[in-house]
Protein backbone atom coordinates (compact mmCIF):
# COMPACT_ATOMS: atom_id res chain seq x y z
CA UNK A 1 0.00 0.00 0.00
CA UNK A 2 2.89 2.32 0.75
CA UNK A 3 4.23 1.79 -2.77
CA UNK A 4 0.90 2.82 -4.29
CA UNK A 5 0.78 6.02 -2.24
CA UNK A 6 4.35 6.82 -3.22
CA UNK A 7 3.48 6.34 -6.89
CA UNK A 8 0.49 8.65 -6.61
CA UNK A 9 2.39 11.43 -4.84
CA UNK A 10 5.69 11.25 -6.78
CA UNK A 11 4.31 13.58 -9.48
CA UNK A 12 1.07 15.45 -10.14
CA UNK A 13 -1.08 12.33 -10.60
CA UNK A 14 -3.00 12.69 -7.32
CA UNK A 15 -3.74 16.38 -8.02
CA UNK A 16 -4.98 15.52 -11.53
CA UNK A 17 -7.18 12.68 -10.20
CA UNK A 18 -8.82 15.10 -7.71
CA UNK A 19 -9.29 17.88 -10.30
CA UNK A 20 -10.77 15.42 -12.81
CA UNK A 21 -13.03 14.01 -10.08
CA UNK A 22 -14.61 17.34 -9.08
CA UNK A 23 -15.22 18.25 -12.73
CA UNK A 24 -16.35 14.77 -13.78
CA UNK A 25 -18.37 12.13 -11.93
CA UNK A 26 -18.77 14.35 -8.81
CA UNK A 27 -21.06 16.62 -10.85
CA UNK A 28 -23.15 13.69 -12.08
CA UNK A 29 -23.47 12.23 -8.57
CA UNK A 30 -24.58 15.59 -7.16
CA UNK A 31 -27.26 16.20 -9.80
CA UNK A 32 -28.67 12.66 -9.55
CA UNK A 33 -29.62 13.16 -5.87
CA UNK A 34 -29.57 16.97 -5.60
CA UNK A 35 -33.13 17.44 -6.86
CA UNK A 36 -34.81 15.33 -4.16
CA UNK A 37 -34.41 17.83 -1.29
CA UNK A 38 -35.80 21.00 -2.99
CA UNK A 39 -38.51 19.13 -4.97
CA UNK A 40 -41.52 20.46 -2.91
CA UNK A 41 -40.13 24.01 -3.10
CA UNK A 42 -39.71 23.82 -6.89
CA UNK A 43 -43.28 22.52 -7.30
CA UNK A 44 -44.55 25.49 -5.23
CA UNK A 45 -42.42 27.79 -7.41
CA UNK A 46 -44.07 26.34 -10.55
CA UNK A 47 -47.46 27.03 -8.97
CA UNK A 48 -46.65 30.64 -8.01
CA UNK A 49 -44.96 31.40 -11.39
CA UNK A 50 -48.04 30.16 -13.24
CA UNK A 51 -50.29 32.30 -11.00
CA UNK A 52 -48.16 35.42 -11.59
CA UNK A 53 -48.50 34.98 -15.36
CA UNK A 54 -52.12 33.88 -15.75
CA UNK A 55 -53.65 35.05 -12.43
CA UNK A 56 -55.03 31.59 -11.74
CA UNK A 57 -53.63 28.48 -10.12
CA UNK A 58 -52.54 25.73 -12.52
CA UNK A 59 -54.32 22.34 -12.55
CA UNK A 60 -52.53 19.70 -10.44
CA UNK A 61 -51.72 17.61 -13.52
CA UNK A 62 -50.04 20.62 -15.16
CA UNK A 63 -47.71 21.06 -12.17
CA UNK A 64 -46.97 17.32 -12.23
CA UNK A 65 -46.23 17.44 -15.98
CA UNK A 66 -43.82 20.41 -15.63
CA UNK A 67 -42.15 18.74 -12.64
CA UNK A 68 -41.79 15.49 -14.63
CA UNK A 69 -40.14 17.47 -17.45
CA UNK A 70 -37.67 19.03 -14.98
CA UNK A 71 -36.73 15.56 -13.69
CA UNK A 72 -36.62 13.69 -17.01
CA UNK A 73 -34.86 16.35 -19.13
CA UNK A 74 -31.69 15.65 -17.14
CA UNK A 75 -31.59 12.14 -18.65
CA UNK A 76 -32.30 13.54 -22.14
CA UNK A 77 -29.35 15.92 -21.79
CA UNK A 78 -27.21 13.04 -20.48
CA UNK A 79 -28.09 10.97 -23.54
CA UNK A 80 -26.94 13.74 -25.91
CA UNK A 81 -23.78 14.22 -23.85
CA UNK A 82 -22.95 10.50 -24.07
CA UNK A 83 -23.55 10.50 -27.86
CA UNK A 84 -21.22 13.50 -28.39
CA UNK A 85 -18.28 12.18 -26.32
CA UNK A 86 -16.56 10.54 -29.33
CA UNK A 87 -16.70 13.71 -31.43
CA UNK A 88 -15.77 16.24 -28.71
CA UNK A 89 -13.18 14.16 -26.85
CA UNK A 90 -11.61 12.98 -30.11
CA UNK A 91 -11.56 16.44 -31.70
CA UNK A 92 -10.49 18.55 -28.71
CA UNK A 93 -8.48 16.01 -26.72
CA UNK A 94 -9.25 14.85 -23.20
CA UNK A 95 -8.13 17.97 -21.33
CA UNK A 96 -9.87 20.54 -23.53
CA UNK A 97 -13.03 18.42 -23.60
CA UNK A 98 -13.15 18.42 -19.78
CA UNK A 99 -12.59 22.20 -19.64
CA UNK A 100 -15.31 22.79 -22.26
CA UNK A 101 -17.62 20.54 -20.26
CA UNK A 102 -17.08 22.58 -17.09
CA UNK A 103 -17.97 25.79 -18.96
CA UNK A 104 -21.29 24.18 -19.95
CA UNK A 105 -21.94 23.30 -16.27
CA UNK A 106 -21.18 26.91 -15.23
CA UNK A 107 -23.59 28.29 -17.87
CA UNK A 108 -26.27 25.86 -16.64
CA UNK A 109 -25.75 27.05 -13.06
CA UNK A 110 -26.13 30.68 -14.16
CA UNK A 111 -29.47 29.87 -15.82
CA UNK A 112 -30.65 27.91 -12.76
CA UNK A 113 -29.61 30.70 -10.36
CA UNK A 114 -31.49 33.42 -12.27
CA UNK A 115 -34.63 31.31 -12.93
CA UNK A 116 -36.06 32.25 -9.51
CA UNK A 117 -35.71 36.00 -10.11
CA UNK A 118 -37.08 35.63 -13.66
CA UNK A 119 -39.98 33.50 -12.31
CA UNK A 120 -39.41 31.06 -15.17
CA UNK A 121 -39.73 27.30 -14.74
CA UNK A 122 -38.71 27.00 -18.42
CA UNK A 123 -35.24 28.18 -17.38
CA UNK A 124 -35.08 25.34 -14.83
CA UNK A 125 -35.84 22.85 -17.62
CA UNK A 126 -33.11 24.36 -19.84
CA UNK A 127 -30.62 24.27 -16.96
CA UNK A 128 -31.47 20.61 -16.26
CA UNK A 129 -30.88 19.72 -19.93
CA UNK A 130 -27.46 21.42 -19.82
CA UNK A 131 -26.64 19.77 -16.47
CA UNK A 132 -27.53 16.42 -18.02
CA UNK A 133 -25.43 17.09 -21.12
CA UNK A 134 -22.50 18.09 -18.93
CA UNK A 135 -22.89 14.92 -16.83
CA UNK A 136 -23.15 12.64 -19.87
CA UNK A 137 -20.09 14.14 -21.58
CA UNK A 138 -18.08 14.70 -18.37
CA UNK A 139 -18.57 11.24 -16.85
CA UNK A 140 -17.43 9.44 -20.03
CA UNK A 141 -14.49 11.78 -20.69
CA UNK A 142 -13.45 11.55 -17.02
CA UNK A 143 -13.31 7.75 -17.30
CA UNK A 144 -11.34 7.87 -20.58
CA UNK A 145 -8.86 10.37 -19.08
CA UNK A 146 -8.28 8.20 -15.98
CA UNK A 147 -7.72 5.06 -18.06
CA UNK A 148 -5.17 6.87 -20.25
CA UNK A 149 -3.06 8.35 -17.43
CA UNK A 150 -2.75 5.23 -15.25
CA UNK A 151 0.10 2.69 -15.29
CA UNK A 152 -1.00 -0.94 -15.69
CA UNK A 153 -0.14 -1.95 -12.10
CA UNK A 154 -2.52 0.57 -10.49
CA UNK A 155 -4.95 1.08 -13.37
CA UNK A 156 -7.82 -0.46 -11.39
CA UNK A 157 -7.32 1.80 -8.39
CA UNK A 158 -7.00 4.97 -10.49
CA UNK A 159 -10.06 4.34 -12.69
CA UNK A 160 -12.13 3.37 -9.64
CA UNK A 161 -11.77 6.93 -8.32
CA UNK A 162 -14.49 7.94 -10.84
CA UNK A 163 -16.99 5.89 -8.80
CA UNK A 164 -15.62 7.35 -5.54
CA UNK A 165 -16.17 10.92 -6.74
CA UNK A 166 -19.66 9.98 -7.96
CA UNK A 167 -20.48 8.74 -4.45
CA UNK A 168 -18.91 11.88 -2.97
CA UNK A 169 -21.17 14.01 -5.19
CA UNK A 170 -24.27 12.14 -3.96
CA UNK A 171 -23.21 12.57 -0.31
CA UNK A 172 -22.48 16.27 -0.79
CA UNK A 173 -25.92 16.78 -2.38
CA UNK A 174 -27.59 15.05 0.59
CA UNK A 175 -25.55 17.17 3.01
CA UNK A 176 -26.35 20.47 1.22
CA UNK A 177 -30.03 19.46 1.10
CA UNK A 178 -30.34 19.35 4.90
CA UNK A 179 -32.56 22.15 6.24
CA UNK A 180 -29.73 23.23 8.55
CA UNK A 181 -27.48 23.88 5.52
CA UNK A 182 -29.16 24.91 2.20
CA UNK A 183 -32.36 22.85 2.23
CA UNK A 184 -34.73 25.80 2.79
CA UNK A 185 -37.34 27.19 0.43
CA UNK A 186 -35.61 30.53 -0.16
CA UNK A 187 -32.37 28.74 -1.16
CA UNK A 188 -33.63 26.01 -3.54
CA UNK A 189 -31.99 27.62 -6.61
CA UNK A 190 -28.66 27.96 -4.78
CA UNK A 191 -28.55 24.30 -3.67
CA UNK A 192 -28.87 23.30 -7.35
CA UNK A 193 -25.92 25.54 -8.31
CA UNK A 194 -23.36 24.37 -5.71
CA UNK A 195 -21.38 22.13 -8.16
CA UNK A 196 -20.60 25.21 -10.29
CA UNK A 197 -18.04 26.26 -7.66
CA UNK A 198 -16.13 23.01 -8.30
CA UNK A 199 -16.47 23.55 -12.06
CA UNK A 200 -14.77 26.94 -11.68
CA UNK A 201 -11.90 25.34 -9.70
CA UNK A 202 -11.67 22.67 -12.41
CA UNK A 203 -11.45 25.26 -15.23
CA UNK A 204 -8.73 27.22 -13.39
CA UNK A 205 -6.56 24.24 -12.37
CA UNK A 206 -6.75 21.76 -15.29
CA UNK A 207 -4.82 23.87 -17.88
CA UNK A 208 -1.72 23.56 -15.65
CA UNK A 209 -1.85 19.74 -15.68
CA UNK A 210 -0.85 17.39 -18.55
CA UNK A 211 -3.13 15.79 -21.13
CA UNK A 212 -3.51 11.98 -21.21
CA UNK A 213 -0.17 10.34 -22.20
CA UNK A 214 -1.87 7.51 -24.13
CA UNK A 215 -3.88 10.07 -26.16
CA UNK A 216 -0.73 12.10 -26.91
CA UNK A 217 1.24 9.02 -28.07
CA UNK A 218 -1.40 7.02 -29.96
CA UNK A 219 -3.71 9.68 -31.39
CA UNK A 220 -1.39 12.71 -31.66
CA UNK A 221 1.75 10.62 -32.43
CA UNK A 222 3.81 12.85 -30.09
CA UNK A 223 6.16 10.59 -28.11
CA UNK A 224 8.04 13.53 -26.54
CA UNK A 225 4.85 15.09 -25.15
CA UNK A 226 3.77 11.64 -23.96
CA UNK A 227 7.02 11.07 -22.05
CA UNK A 228 6.86 14.58 -20.58
CA UNK A 229 3.26 13.95 -19.44
CA UNK A 230 4.23 10.61 -17.85
CA UNK A 231 7.12 12.26 -15.97
CA UNK A 232 4.89 15.12 -14.84
CA UNK A 233 2.28 12.70 -13.54
CA UNK A 234 4.35 9.88 -12.06
CA UNK A 235 7.82 11.39 -11.45
CA UNK A 236 11.10 11.05 -13.33
CA UNK A 237 11.83 7.84 -15.26
CA UNK A 238 12.26 6.52 -18.81
CA UNK A 239 8.82 4.77 -18.92
CA UNK A 240 10.06 2.50 -21.71
CA UNK A 241 7.71 -0.35 -20.79
CA UNK A 242 4.63 1.91 -20.85
CA UNK A 243 5.62 3.50 -24.16
CA UNK A 244 6.42 0.10 -25.73
CA UNK A 245 2.92 -1.06 -24.73
CA UNK A 246 1.41 2.08 -26.35
CA UNK A 247 3.54 1.49 -29.46
CA UNK A 248 2.22 -2.09 -29.78
CA UNK A 249 -1.34 -0.83 -29.42
CA UNK A 250 -0.68 1.91 -31.98
CA UNK A 251 0.48 -0.74 -34.49
CA UNK A 252 -2.79 -2.64 -34.00
CA UNK A 253 -4.81 0.57 -34.44
CA UNK A 254 -2.97 1.46 -37.67
CA UNK A 255 -3.99 -1.93 -39.05
CA UNK A 256 -7.59 -1.32 -37.90
CA UNK A 257 -8.49 2.44 -37.72
CA UNK A 258 -10.91 3.86 -35.08
CA UNK A 259 -14.48 2.67 -35.51
CA UNK A 260 -17.82 4.41 -35.28
CA UNK A 261 -20.42 3.00 -32.83
CA UNK A 262 -22.25 1.25 -35.71
CA UNK A 263 -19.01 -0.27 -37.03
CA UNK A 264 -18.19 -1.48 -33.53
CA UNK A 265 -21.58 -3.17 -33.24
CA UNK A 266 -20.86 -5.07 -36.48
CA UNK A 267 -17.31 -6.08 -35.45
CA UNK A 268 -17.29 -9.72 -34.27
CA UNK A 269 -13.82 -9.40 -32.68
CA UNK A 270 -15.26 -7.21 -29.90
CA UNK A 271 -18.66 -8.90 -29.66
CA UNK A 272 -17.99 -10.44 -26.23
CA UNK A 273 -16.69 -7.13 -24.85
CA UNK A 274 -19.87 -5.36 -26.00
CA UNK A 275 -22.13 -8.12 -24.64
CA UNK A 276 -20.26 -8.06 -21.31
CA UNK A 277 -20.41 -4.29 -20.84
CA UNK A 278 -24.02 -4.05 -22.01
CA UNK A 279 -25.06 -6.89 -19.69
CA UNK A 280 -23.20 -5.48 -16.67
CA UNK A 281 -24.53 -1.94 -17.23
CA UNK A 282 -28.04 -3.36 -17.63
CA UNK A 283 -27.71 -5.42 -14.44
CA UNK A 284 -26.31 -2.44 -12.52
CA UNK A 285 -29.29 -0.31 -13.56
CA UNK A 286 -31.81 -3.08 -12.77
CA UNK A 287 -30.08 -4.17 -9.55
CA UNK A 288 -32.01 -1.54 -7.58
CA UNK A 289 -29.15 0.88 -6.87
CA UNK A 290 -30.39 3.59 -9.26
CA UNK A 291 -33.80 3.44 -7.62
CA UNK A 292 -32.31 3.74 -4.11
CA UNK A 293 -30.42 6.87 -5.22
CA UNK A 294 -33.46 8.49 -6.86
CA UNK A 295 -36.37 7.25 -4.72
CA UNK A 296 -34.71 6.62 -1.33
CA UNK A 297 -37.35 8.70 0.49
CA UNK A 298 -40.25 6.66 -0.98
CA UNK A 299 -38.47 3.33 -0.38
CA UNK A 300 -37.79 4.02 3.31
CA UNK A 301 -41.28 5.46 3.80
CA UNK A 302 -42.75 2.23 2.38
CA UNK A 303 -40.38 0.25 4.63
CA UNK A 304 -41.99 1.89 7.68
CA UNK A 305 -39.21 4.33 8.73
CA UNK A 306 -40.56 7.52 10.41
CA UNK A 307 -40.59 10.46 7.97
CA UNK A 308 -38.42 12.70 10.18
CA UNK A 309 -35.60 10.10 10.34
CA UNK A 310 -35.35 9.32 6.63
CA UNK A 311 -33.05 12.21 5.65
CA UNK A 312 -30.48 11.14 8.25
CA UNK A 313 -30.63 7.54 7.00
CA UNK A 314 -30.04 8.70 3.40
CA UNK A 315 -27.05 10.73 4.64
CA UNK A 316 -25.76 7.54 6.27
CA UNK A 317 -26.16 5.73 2.94
CA UNK A 318 -23.96 8.37 1.30
CA UNK A 319 -21.26 7.92 3.95
CA UNK A 320 -21.43 4.12 3.39
CA UNK A 321 -20.91 4.64 -0.34
CA UNK A 322 -17.82 6.79 0.16
CA UNK A 323 -16.14 4.45 2.67
CA UNK A 324 -16.85 1.39 0.54
CA UNK A 325 -15.65 3.04 -2.69
CA UNK A 326 -12.34 3.98 -1.07
CA UNK A 327 -11.94 0.47 0.43
CA UNK A 328 -12.70 -1.09 -2.96
CA UNK A 329 -9.98 1.09 -4.54
CA UNK A 330 -7.48 -0.38 -2.12
CA UNK A 331 -8.69 -3.97 -2.71
CA UNK A 332 -9.13 -4.11 -6.47
CA UNK A 333 -5.43 -4.60 -7.31
CA UNK A 334 -5.15 -7.41 -4.74
CA UNK A 335 -8.33 -9.40 -5.34
CA UNK A 336 -8.71 -8.74 -9.07
CA UNK A 337 -11.91 -7.68 -10.85
CA UNK A 338 -13.89 -10.93 -11.14
CA UNK A 339 -14.31 -11.67 -7.38
CA UNK A 340 -15.54 -8.11 -6.81
CA UNK A 341 -18.23 -8.68 -9.44
CA UNK A 342 -19.59 -12.17 -8.77
CA UNK A 343 -19.13 -12.02 -4.97
CA UNK A 344 -20.90 -8.67 -4.65
CA UNK A 345 -23.74 -9.62 -7.01
CA UNK A 346 -24.32 -12.78 -4.94
CA UNK A 347 -24.62 -10.88 -1.65
CA UNK A 348 -26.82 -8.22 -3.31
CA UNK A 349 -29.22 -10.92 -4.53
CA UNK A 350 -29.52 -12.44 -1.04
CA UNK A 351 -30.01 -8.94 0.45
CA UNK A 352 -33.02 -8.23 -1.79
CA UNK A 353 -34.61 -11.60 -0.98
CA UNK A 354 -34.30 -10.80 2.75
CA UNK A 355 -35.65 -7.26 2.18
CA UNK A 356 -38.74 -8.81 0.56
CA UNK A 357 -39.23 -10.98 3.67
CA UNK A 358 -38.79 -8.09 6.13
CA UNK A 359 -41.10 -5.86 4.07
CA UNK A 360 -43.81 -8.53 4.28
CA UNK A 361 -43.32 -8.69 8.08
CA UNK A 362 -42.85 -4.94 8.67
CA UNK A 363 -46.04 -4.57 10.75
CA UNK A 364 -45.15 -7.45 13.09
CA UNK A 365 -42.72 -5.40 15.22
CA UNK A 366 -41.32 -1.86 15.46
CA UNK A 367 -37.71 -3.05 14.84
CA UNK A 368 -38.39 -4.87 11.53
CA UNK A 369 -38.13 -1.63 9.39
CA UNK A 370 -34.67 -1.06 10.84
CA UNK A 371 -33.63 -4.58 9.78
CA UNK A 372 -34.80 -3.59 6.27
CA UNK A 373 -32.65 -0.45 6.47
CA UNK A 374 -29.64 -2.51 7.55
CA UNK A 375 -30.11 -4.88 4.59
CA UNK A 376 -30.34 -1.95 2.16
CA UNK A 377 -27.12 -0.51 3.62
CA UNK A 378 -25.51 -3.97 3.18
CA UNK A 379 -26.68 -3.96 -0.45
CA UNK A 380 -25.15 -0.50 -1.01
CA UNK A 381 -21.83 -1.52 0.59
CA UNK A 382 -21.48 -4.53 -1.73
CA UNK A 383 -22.69 -2.62 -4.81
CA UNK A 384 -20.20 0.23 -4.29
CA UNK A 385 -17.42 -2.16 -3.32
CA UNK A 386 -18.14 -4.43 -6.30
CA UNK A 387 -19.83 -3.60 -9.62
CA UNK A 388 -20.47 0.06 -8.73
CA UNK A 389 -16.75 0.80 -8.76
CA UNK A 390 -15.24 -2.06 -10.78
CA UNK A 391 -17.49 -1.44 -13.83
CA UNK A 392 -15.64 1.82 -14.56
CA UNK A 393 -12.31 -0.02 -14.33
CA UNK A 394 -13.50 -2.85 -16.58
CA UNK A 395 -14.87 -0.41 -19.16
CA UNK A 396 -11.45 1.25 -19.51
CA UNK A 397 -9.60 -2.09 -19.76
CA UNK A 398 -11.48 -4.30 -22.22
CA UNK A 399 -11.42 -1.99 -25.26
CA UNK A 400 -8.26 -0.88 -27.06
CA UNK A 401 -7.76 2.83 -27.87
CA UNK A 402 -9.41 2.71 -31.32
CA UNK A 403 -12.60 1.12 -29.92
CA UNK A 404 -12.90 2.84 -26.55
CA UNK A 405 -14.65 6.07 -27.56
CA UNK A 406 -17.25 4.27 -29.68
CA UNK A 407 -17.82 1.76 -26.85
CA UNK A 408 -18.35 4.58 -24.34
CA UNK A 409 -20.91 6.17 -26.68
CA UNK A 410 -22.87 2.89 -26.84
CA UNK A 411 -22.74 2.20 -23.09
CA UNK A 412 -23.53 5.87 -22.37
CA UNK A 413 -26.64 5.73 -24.58
CA UNK A 414 -27.76 2.54 -22.83
CA UNK A 415 -27.14 4.00 -19.38
CA UNK A 416 -29.08 7.23 -19.93
CA UNK A 417 -31.99 5.63 -21.80
CA UNK A 418 -32.44 3.09 -19.00
CA UNK A 419 -32.08 5.82 -16.38
CA UNK A 420 -34.93 7.77 -18.02
CA UNK A 421 -37.17 4.71 -18.45
CA UNK A 422 -36.65 3.44 -14.89
CA UNK A 423 -37.27 6.92 -13.48
CA UNK A 424 -40.69 6.91 -15.14
CA UNK A 425 -41.59 3.26 -14.44
CA UNK A 426 -40.35 2.66 -10.87
CA UNK A 427 -42.98 4.79 -9.02
CA UNK A 428 -45.71 2.72 -10.70
CA UNK A 429 -43.77 -0.52 -10.11
CA UNK A 430 -43.43 0.05 -6.36
CA UNK A 431 -47.16 0.89 -6.12
CA UNK A 432 -48.21 -2.17 -8.14
CA UNK A 433 -45.88 -4.81 -6.71
CA UNK A 434 -45.13 -3.28 -3.30
CA UNK A 435 -42.36 -5.29 -1.57
CA UNK A 436 -42.32 -7.93 -4.34
CA UNK A 437 -40.59 -5.52 -6.75
CA UNK A 438 -37.38 -6.35 -4.84
CA UNK A 439 -37.65 -9.98 -6.04
CA UNK A 440 -37.10 -8.63 -9.58
CA UNK A 441 -33.90 -6.93 -8.40
CA UNK A 442 -32.77 -10.17 -6.69
CA UNK A 443 -33.21 -12.17 -9.91
CA UNK A 444 -31.19 -9.61 -11.91
CA UNK A 445 -28.35 -9.72 -9.36
CA UNK A 446 -28.32 -13.53 -9.46
CA UNK A 447 -28.05 -13.54 -13.28
CA UNK A 448 -25.17 -11.03 -13.08
CA UNK A 449 -23.42 -13.23 -10.48
CA UNK A 450 -23.60 -16.29 -12.74
CA UNK A 451 -22.44 -14.40 -15.87
CA UNK A 452 -19.43 -12.77 -14.21
CA UNK A 453 -18.43 -16.04 -12.49
CA UNK A 454 -18.56 -18.27 -15.59
CA UNK A 455 -17.77 -15.93 -18.53
CA UNK A 456 -15.94 -12.74 -17.47
CA UNK A 457 -12.11 -13.06 -17.83
CA UNK A 458 -9.80 -11.58 -15.18
CA UNK A 459 -8.16 -8.33 -16.40
CA UNK A 460 -5.90 -7.55 -13.43
CA UNK A 461 -2.29 -6.68 -14.40
CA UNK A 462 -2.75 -7.46 -18.13
CA UNK A 463 -2.13 -5.29 -21.18
CA UNK A 464 -5.13 -4.15 -23.22
CA UNK A 465 -4.05 -6.42 -26.10
CA UNK A 466 -3.78 -9.46 -23.77
CA UNK A 467 -7.28 -8.74 -22.42
CA UNK A 468 -8.61 -8.43 -25.98
CA UNK A 469 -7.16 -11.89 -26.83
CA UNK A 470 -8.80 -13.43 -23.74
CA UNK A 471 -12.22 -12.19 -24.85
CA UNK A 472 -11.64 -13.58 -28.35
CA UNK A 473 -10.97 -16.99 -26.78
CA UNK A 474 -14.39 -17.15 -25.05
CA UNK A 475 -16.56 -19.95 -26.42
CA UNK A 476 -20.22 -20.76 -25.82
CA UNK A 477 -21.36 -24.33 -26.51
CA UNK A 478 -17.95 -24.92 -28.12
CA UNK A 479 -18.31 -22.03 -30.60
CA UNK A 480 -17.01 -18.45 -30.72
CA UNK A 481 -18.00 -15.38 -32.72
CA UNK A 482 -14.62 -15.51 -34.50
CA UNK A 483 -15.29 -19.00 -35.83
CA UNK A 484 -18.54 -17.74 -37.37
CA UNK A 485 -16.63 -14.87 -38.96
CA UNK A 486 -14.09 -17.29 -40.51
CA UNK A 487 -16.89 -19.42 -41.97
CA UNK A 488 -18.56 -16.32 -43.46
CA UNK A 489 -15.20 -15.19 -44.93
CA UNK A 490 -14.65 -18.58 -46.61
CA UNK A 491 -18.13 -18.57 -48.07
Amino acid sequence: METLLQQLTRGNALILIIILGIGGSFQSGYHITGLSSPSPFIQRFINSSWYDRYEEHPPAQTVTMIWSLIVSMYAVGGLFGAVSVKFISGRLGRKKAMICNSFIAIVAAGIMLTSKVAKSYEMIIVARILYGYSSGLGTSTHLIYLGEISPRKIRGMVTLTSATFGSLGKLFAQFCGLSEILGREELWNIVLCVPAFFSVVHVIALPFLPDAPRYLFIEKDDDKACKKALQSLWGQGDYKQEMDEMSAEQAVIEAAPPKSPLQLLRDRTVRWQLITMSFIYCCNQLSGMSMISTFSFDIFLKAGIPRDKIRYITLGLGVSEIITSISSGLLIERTGRRPLFWGAYGVMSVSWVLVTVTQTLKDSSYWVPYITTGLIILFIIFFCGGPGGATATLNSEIFIQSDRLAALVLTGIQRWVMFAILGLVFPFLINALSSYCFVLFACVCLLACLYTFFILPETKGKTLLDISEEFKAITLCGKSFLEKERVETKL
